[in-house]
């Protein structure tokens, strides 16, 4: 399967949450709901849901029948994207104002809670419609509650680590993205491998392992992406997370491996907001020459080729096949 192959499936699965998402999330006062969508119908790449999906098919399930347990993992995402941005004080997400920016910070506040909500209200209301057991739909409502107190603690020592003034160590950094980014690829499999036909415990506890390590290379490519990131995409600079002081994976190794020289440059840039252009840009190429990049890229496809162990545990199938080839497109990925 070709990555035009691969983006092609994700968009088809994109779409239907969209529809989704869009035709179960409305109300008055209509403002707040604008507000609750505005990321939603911003675009996105809607992988999560994907791995929902996939993880449903792989055990013989439908794609209808996991859409509304998708969707809610895809609504707990933009939860916490409206709530990062307020505490960011983020001006942009992919191109289009922030949310607390477009409509103001006690509004976004109930947007965000109003996704959080709606995530619960639509496991109940379409678990039942679906027939699937009381224990069932319990178990999700613990993964999925589990997993937004997993995300919360992990944002609260990624806060410590960036008021902190020396830097964490790797293994420090790599336990809080498996808190704040990973926990919510792990839900998204339990949750997906929960609404199919024929699955077993094991069966959960695999693919729970499997979207915990894709979540943290996913991670790691986001990271490198806060550096080299095509601005005309991000609508960030080039070297943003550099200029805003963020302690990110890649600046970790940088420091690790850059000469005395270049770690004085890089300290004068780093959390300077009022960095020029010019010096942001060199310290950037510098970190290029030492091979950040492809040393990221290579722990991030060791996380990958442990999950694939996992997958090979089940016989080759469209859905296995389909969850492998998603997750080299993470790891190469370059926005």
């Amino acid at each position: 399967m070709s990555a035009e192959e691969i983006k092609t499936e994700i968009n088809f699965i994109a779409s239907n949450i969209n529809q989704f998402i869009l035709s179960n999330v409305s109300g008055n006062p209509k403002h707040l709901y604008d507000a609750s969508l505005h990321y939603i119908k911003s675009g996105g790449k809607r992988i999560r849901p994907f791995m929902s999906v996939k993880s449903c098919q792989l055990f013989g399930g439908k794609i209808e029948t996991t859409i509304p347990f998708a969707s809610s993992v895809e609504l707990v995402h933009n939860f916490t994207l409206v709530h990062d941005d307020i505490m960011d004080n983020d001006n942009l997400r992919h191109n289009v104002a922030a949310v607390h920016k477009q409509f103001g910070v006690p509004v976004a506040i109930l947007a965000g809670d109003i996704l959080f909500s709606k995530a619960f209200q639509i496991i109940t209301t379409f678990g039942k419609k679906s027939g699937l057991s009381s224990e069932t739909l319990v178990e999700m409502m613990h993964l999925l509650s589990s997993a937004c107190i997993e995300i919360c603690e992990g944002q609260a020592l990624d806060i410590k680590m960036s008021a902190d003034v020396d830097f964490s160590s790797i293994d420090d950094y790599l336990y809080m993205i498996e808190k704040k980014t990973a926990a919510l690829f792990k839900v998204s499999c339990e949750l997906g491998t929960l609404s199919s036909s024929n699955y077993t415990p094991f069966d959960v506890d695999n693919l729970s392992n499997y979207g915990k390590k894709i979540g943290i290379a996913f991670q790691l490519i986001d990271d490198l992406i806060g550096i080299y990131g095509d601005s005309k995409i991000t609508g960030k600079a080039v070297g943003n997370d550099i200029r805003e002081g963020k302690k990110t994976f890649p600046i970790l190794l940088a420091l690790q491996n850059l000469d005395s020289t270049d770690k004085i440059k890089l300290n004068k840039v780093f959390g300077n907001k009022n960095a020029s252009d010019d010096s942001v840009k060199e310290i950037v190429n510098r970190i290029a020459l030492i091979n950040v990049d492809g040393d990221v890229r290579s722990i991030a496809q060791n996380f990958i080729e442990d999950a694939f162990k996992i997958l090979h545990k089940y016989d080759i199938s469209e859905p296995l096949l389909s969850l492998e080839n998603s997750a080299r497109y993470i790891v190469e990925r370059r926005l």
